[in-house]
């Protein structure tokens, strides 16, 4: 995933491709020519509550959504997660490293809801753990168009789904790369953007990776209106769309690390938009301007 592998060891009697459907199109034969080209991130080891004793921790954060309950503990060795999906009889906990390399978690498997479950625990232990290996998670909906990725930033309910949708509709040959959770990271100096198994309520799932064009974050308006935002301004317009624990300083400072070369080399935005196919034309004519105005400088992503 991104160039990225990890391990995900069940219990022998659990089906990994029915338990987690979205990762099949990720999963690939694991050879010694995979391992010398795949970075192994973290391992994340599944037992049976019997089998689990939770390290003593104190909550850090509490996080309440649609899909459940999630509750971050620090630990003395790391960080311990609890999650509680929708419907708050099951909990299932997961303690794990203070560089988030190694999981170990205890998940009530007579919950209907344990697929959800572990795929929440495994994105967390994603998105934090390739924080230290110049990459960041971002809360981002991703199309590509002329081989290029587009991410759309935004606060839930902004639009940015709608905002992929009228890519799709309006742009020859877009196609969604990730509605949720897209991952970037550089490969050979240039970002690239890439598919996960986590995309929100829209099911895509796309093991692709492209350059990326352009990152702009939506502000709901009555007019399509584009704002270039550089140096500083980029940084903060990116900050908020990223997956990081903010206030642990390592993981911090790794993600900060990784934003500020993003914000050098790949144009980024405010977009003022209304729903409709000229916010996608203001918006693509825009960072087309933007691509031109890093041309020729040293951090340009070409």
């Amino acid at each position: 995933m991104a160039g990225f592998s990890f391990t995900v060891n069940l219990p022998d009697e659990a089906d990994v491709r029915s338990i987690l459907p979205s990762f099949v199109p990720f999963l690939e034969p694991w050879d010694d020519a995979g391992a010398e080209v795949m970075e192994h991130i973290f391992s994340f080891d599944a037992c049976t509550e019997d089998g689990y004793c939770m390290p003593e921790a104190c909550e850090v954060d509490r996080i309440k959504d649609g899909m459940g309950d999630t509750v971050l503990l620090k630990s003395a060795s790391g960080y311990v997660l609890i999650v509680s999906p929708v419907s708050g009889k099951y909990e299932h906990v997961m303690d794990v490293s203070a560089d988030f390399s190694c999981a170990r978690a205890s998940l009530a498997w007579n919950d209907p809801y344990v697929s959800q479950a572990l795929s929440s625990l495994l994105r967390i232990v994603y998105s934090m753990s390739v924080l230290v290996h110049g990459a960041v998670c971002v809360h981002a909906s991703c199309v590509a168009a002329d081989d290029k990725a587009y991410m759309f930033m935004g606060r839930s309910g902004t639009g940015k789904s709608t905002h992929s949708a009228l890519w799709l509709e309006n742009v020859s040959g877009a196609s969604l790369v990730n509605d949720d959770n897209p991952v970037i990271r550089f490969s050979e100096d240039v970002c690239m953007a890439f598919g996960t198994p986590w995309s929100g309520k829209t099911p895509c799932y796309r093991n692709v990776g492209y350059p990326i064009g352009g990152i702009v974050r939506l502000v709901q308006s009555g007019e399509n209106v584009f704002h270039a935002m550089s140096d500083t301004n980029a940084f903060s317009t990116l900050l908020p769309g990223c997956s990081v624990i903010l206030s642990d300083t390592g993981l911090f400072n790794a993600a900060c690390d990784t934003l500020v070369r993003i914000s050098e080399c790949v144009p980024v935005g405010i977009l003022e938009c209304r729903p409709d196919a000229e916010a996608v034309s203001v918006c693509r004519s825009s960072l087309e301007i933007a691509l031109d105005n890093l041309q020729g400088h040293a951090g340009y992503n070409g």
